[in-house]
């Protein structure tokens, strides 16, 4: 990977990555020109050149989306997850005023979709809380997988363990929200050290950047470590990440969306774009800070 390939995907945002076989897939935030309420995902043997599938999700065919009443929705931050061949896709739906944002999660049995919504709501916010953002980690140790969620004005990151069908809760884990958080959470794992890493400040804004925190566990508790993505003099408000191992060379990968061709402080207009950035750690295992390249 050259630092001319950034950004690698145009008008996405919240991208979330996994690796299937030789393939990175991402999953973001991205409306294509034709509104707001469908998912895409992008695949890339070398990282370079993508390509786009989907829909993968449309909205419009969820029936439970148009209950709220809500003249119109949005198709949020996506996650994806593997489980014996099926592909489970989470994502969030908006919007979160007046009626709460919530998550729901659809089933396929290729990463390029189509993925079949469950039915129901997986999770509905409400009382200072917004289901937003999930994001679902699937523990080495212990074989649980866990769904991670929430943040933005409520600033509230709530845990829940799935049931191993992985579209109903066993049951939420109380967890404490780690300092400077918004949103976007992401969990990984690295020589037993469990990494929380998210995003804080306001996503058309400089100040939206990428902290994180250790644990021994995946439910904490969390030990603050500072702030590992931030704006530069040419790159405005990454965050927003993914965390992965790249298919060809092992090492650790970071993908984030960013604001190109900005200045001052925002807040900026448009879109956003995907970009990937080598993630490196410490001799202790402490993540360095990200640094950003681009053309």
């Amino acid at each position: 990977m050259t630092s001319s390939t950034n950004p690698v995907i145009k008008g996405a945002a919240d991208p979330h990555a996994m690796v299937v076989g030789q393939t990175v897939w991402v999953y973001p935030t991205y409306s294509a020109g034709h509104g707001h309420a469908q998912f895409y995902a992008f695949s890339s043997d070398n990282l370079t050149d993508w390509q786009r599938h989907g829909p993968v999700l449309d909205l419009a065919e969820v029936p439970w989306v148009k209950e709220d009443q809500a003249p119109r929705h949005y198709a949020w931050a996506p996650c994806i997850v593997e489980r014996d061949g099926s592909y489970y896709f989470y994502y969030s739906v908006g919007p979160q005023n007046p009626t709460p944002s919530r998550i729901g999660v659809a089933v396929g049995d290729n990463p390029a979709g189509p993925f079949r919504d469950s039915g129901k709501p997986l999770l509905t916010g409400g009382k200072g809380f917004e289901a937003i953002d999930p994001m679902v980690f699937a523990d080495p140790k212990s074989g649980a997988c866990y769904l991670y969620a929430g943040g933005s004005a409520g600033r509230r990151l709530r845990v829940f363990e799935l049931n191993p069908d992985l579209v109903s809760f066993a049951k939420e884990i109380p967890v404490e929200t780690p300092p400077h958080f918004t949103e976007g959470v992401f969990m990984h794992v690295r020589d037993g050290i469990y990494y929380l890493s998210y995003s804080e400040g306001s996503w058309n804004r400089s100040s939206y950047c990428v902290h994180y925190a250790t644990s021994d566990s995946p439910t904490g508790p969390w030990t603050y470590r500072g702030k590992i993505l931030a704006s530069n003099e040419s790159a405005k408000g990454p965050g927003h990440h993914s965390i992965i191992r790249s298919p060809a060379t092992n090492e650790w990968l970071i993908l984030y969306h960013r604001w190109e061709g900005r200045t001052g402080d925002g807040p900026y207009k448009g879109s956003r774009d995907t970009c990937i950035d080598r993630l490196e750690y410490d001799d202790q295992g402490l993540i360095r800070p990200v640094v950003m390249t681009g053309k």
